[in-house]
């Protein structure tokens, strides 16, 4: 035997030490997360949902969640307090408002004067619900809406707020609510996504950035993170195959890459081998069903119509309602959408009314399209931001104008369908718009609602992770009874 036989026989120090890795990162890994990986994943049924689920009977077979990210105003929009215009410009007292409640922007402020909105409110529907001018086509499907006003946080800046109602925690890492969904439920479309997330600028203010981790799956396998379809361009990246490249060939190229990392996953075991697996054979059935889905051509003019001219827009809050609606059909779990532009800390009035003229059409006719066409029985929708403002004017305040900080102890959301009590106004404020006095309402407590009425038990959806069982609601949370139908 030469020396260079003997030399490609030798096993040196990095070769080692590789292999060698392989072995007590399975094991060290294991250890740390538990059953579900390395070929021990929990039984799942057809459409890739764990075999346990449902636990009971479902209200909804979907959700799509209108976020409002930046905070929209519960004073301007739902949370009607005629009382306080009588009070205008006077102090709002410490005992109401205490110091250390008061954010940095605002607390070296030498007054909170009482800022009562200038919008005018009207009982609408038989419910008789209150809503502001500025949303005057939410205001007319209040007998099909649950308004919440006695919704409350635990977080009063942007990120770790937003953080908290996609994932039920604050510190960033969980999976996302849309990740909790497709891991538990599956997906009834081999073709799309299980779950998809859209998002849209405010004609209002620049909004607050949106982390892909908002929609990622935390420490749950990647298959469970969900889709971004982007505002701009191509909803989806290479969802094109370039020029002198054919189906066929896309074909042959993801079935030899998966030959490899079958190859790979034999000799590692390691669970996100098979994740890439999955994932490359949905981006390539996702080039076909994906510019179907787009393509909004065999929709009708009276359908443009009732979402409003924008609906035409790729990228616009309008467009992605209208694709929420076609994702709907098609079988996505769990759609996403976020409209960013919510923030009024000063020329409130003004900014609201454009965020109102961005959403307020499109939200309504998601509601009665999803209604005619008999989806809206099981389908949830959501629309809420990720806290409120406050009753204090931010910066100076005149009889038209006025800023609000941010404030976590009340916000007003609303839910449609899918098993929610259409036509009720639930939960209560103080007289100031400060607290949530009566049925107050948690996020976690949202988040148990939300999963409820898909069919989940929140305190038994649950993922081990570094050696403890992880669910969306933490350690808290309750169903709120009391407006589902």
């Amino acid at each position: 035997m030469n020396e260079f036989d003997e030399l490609r026989l030798l096993v040196n120090r990095r070769h080692f030490f590789g292999r060698a890795s392989a072995g007590i990162g399975t094991a060290a890994l294991a250890s740390l997360m538990g059953t579900e990986v390395f070929g021990k994943e929990l039984a799942r049924n057809a459409i890739g949902g764990l075999a346990s689920l449902p636990h009971h009977l479902p209200k909804a077979r979907r959700v799509i969640y209108l976020f409002q990210s930046g905070g929209p105003s519960q004073l301007d929009l739902f949370d009607y307090k005629p009382s306080l215009k009588e009070r205008f410009g006077e102090e709002v007292p410490t005992s109401v408002y205490p110091p250390e409640r008061k954010t940095t922007m605002t607390s070296g402020q030498k007054t909170f004067p009482t800022a009562p909105s200038v919008m005018r409110f009207a009982r609408h529907g038989e419910c008789g619900t209150h809503v502001s001018e500025v949303l005057p086509n939410i205001a007319q499907i209040t007998d099909d809406i649950c308004v919440v006003k006695s919704m409350y946080t635990d977080a009063i800046n942007h990120d770790p707020a937003i953080t908290f109602f996609q994932t039920g925690s604050q510190i960033p890492g969980r999976p996302s609510i849309g990740s909790w969904m497709t891991y538990g439920l599956g997906s009834e479309n081999d073709n799309l996504p299980g779950f998809v997330a859209m998002t849209s600028r405010g004609s209002a203010k620049a909004g607050q950035p949106l982390y892909d981790r908002l929609w990622g799956s935390g420490f749950l396998p990647a298959r469970y993170q969900g889709v971004k379809f982007r505002n701009q361009g191509d909803p989806v990246l290479d969802i094109f195959n370039p020029p002198g490249i054919d189906a066929n060939t896309r074909r042959q190229m993801i079935d030899y890459a998966s030959k490899l990392n079958c190859l790979k996953y034999d000799e590692t075991g390691d669970p996100e081998i098979q994740t890439r697996i999955a994932q490359y054979e949905l981006a390539y059935r996702m080039q076909t069903s994906v510019p179907e889905l787009v393509d909004l051509s065999d929709e009708p003019d009276h359908i443009f119509e009732l979402y409003g001219k924008d609906a035409r827009k790729s990228g616009t809050y309008a467009y992605n309602c209208l694709v929420a609606r076609r994702l709907a059909e098609r079988g996505v779990r769990f759609i996403q959408l976020f409209h960013m532009g919510w923030d009024q800390h000063g020329n409130l009035p003004k900014q609201i009314k454009a965020q109102g003229k961005d959403t307020d059409q499109a939200s309504a006719a998601l509601i009665r399209d999803l209604k005619q066409r008999g989806m809206l029985d099981d389908t949830l929708v959501i629309w809420g931001g990720e806290f409120g403002r406050t009753v204090y004017s931010q910066g100076g305040l005149t009889a038209k104008n006025y800023g609000r900080d941010h404030h976590p102890n009340c916000m007003s959301v609303w839910l449609a369908g899918g098993g929610v009590r259409g036509g009720i106004s639930y939960g209560q404020t103080d007289e100031y718009s400060v607290n949530a006095i009566e049925n107050r309402v948690h996020v976690h407590d949202l988040q148990a609602t939300i999963l409820h009425l898909m069919g989940i038990d929140h305190e038994r959806l649950t993922y081990k992770y570094q050696g403890r069982h992880f669910r969306l609601t933490d350690v808290h949370g309750r169903v709120v009874n009391d407006i589902l139908s």
